[in-house]
């Protein structure tokens, strides 16, 4: 799942694809990379400036528009906690509504079983949208991360949306310190085990950066190591700025576990 963020403020790029010609082409770029799935979002998740349901849509829903005419195929998501925003994208095509907030807004669902949209369901702490955390205490955060995500879930299901097209996402530093990340990293298999497809987004954040000391442009090396190992646990899709990397990252991971072939084996056999 490719990264494409129509914000001039976002943590990672600082707004590298915020205007429309920039974005439709990190489109191309990031599908010859690998991507299947491309996920498009208006609104950062830090606290930044108020970014209102009519921007929002604004930001996405034309890009989402033209990803559709120009990629019939393609799986495109929207990252939205809003159901106005939903309901707008899905009207243009988006196939998966990739709420990261916890279901905050419980009209989401409604807007996925309406179009026969996909639905991600967030653990994000209970926190309100756009909040950093602060000093939240769990008794078993993977227990509660469980808890919370398979609880979206089945409200979804009972909403009307297709069981097929959920996933869920244990939310990376959504609602956790790095602690918290990290045991959620390490018993990720426990998430697996419910059944749900999981989705992990992982890509650069800031319990990778507090791990190793480094800055947010000097996280890929890290990401790419928590991305094998949620894949060895049985992650299904990787939400990603660096599509290349991680596609290799993710491909061998596949072969080494014997899920698909090697590419070519000819050492010791020609």
């Amino acid at each position: 799942m490719a990264i494409v963020n129509r914000t001039p403020d976002s943590f990672y790029d600082r707004g590298a694809t915020f205007a429309f010609d920039r974005a439709l082409a990190r489109v191309d770029e990031v599908v010859a990379e690998g991507a299947d799935i491309i996920d498009v979002g208006g609104v950062k998740a830090a606290p930044g400036a108020e970014v209102g349901v009519a921007d929002e849509i604004d930001r996405t829903v034309p890009l989402i528009a033209a990803i559709r005419k120009r990629y019939p195929d393609l799986i495109i998501s929207v990252d939205t906690w809003r159901h106005e925003v939903a309901r707008e994208a899905c009207l243009v095509g988006a196939d998966l509504l990739n709420d990261a907030w916890g279901g905050v807004d419980a009209l989401l669902a409604e807007v996925a079983a309406e179009f026969g949209a996909g639905l991600v369901c967030t653990h994000a702490g209970g926190l309100p949208p756009r909040t950093r955390p602060h000093r939240l205490e769990y008794d078993d955060v993977v227990a509660d991360v469980i808890v919370r995500t398979t609880g979206l879930a089945e409200r979804a299901v009972a909403a009307g949306v297709d069981p097929a097209g959920i996933v869920i996402d244990p939310g990376h530093d959504f609602g956790k310190n790095t602690w918290h990340s990290l045991e959620v990293t390490r018993r990720l298999d426990e998430l697996v085990a419910t059944g749900w497809p999981v989705l992990v987004s992982l890509s650069n954040k800031d319990f990778v950066g507090e791990s190793l000391g480094l800055p947010v442009d000097q996280r890929v090396y890290g990401t790419l190591a928590v991305s094998a190992v949620c894949a060895w646990q049985g992650a299904r899709v990787f939400r990603a700025h660096n599509v290349a990397a991680t596609r290799q990252v993710l491909d061998m991971v596949a072969v080494t576990r014997g899920l698909k072939p090697p590419a070519r084996t000819v050492r010791g056999l020609a």
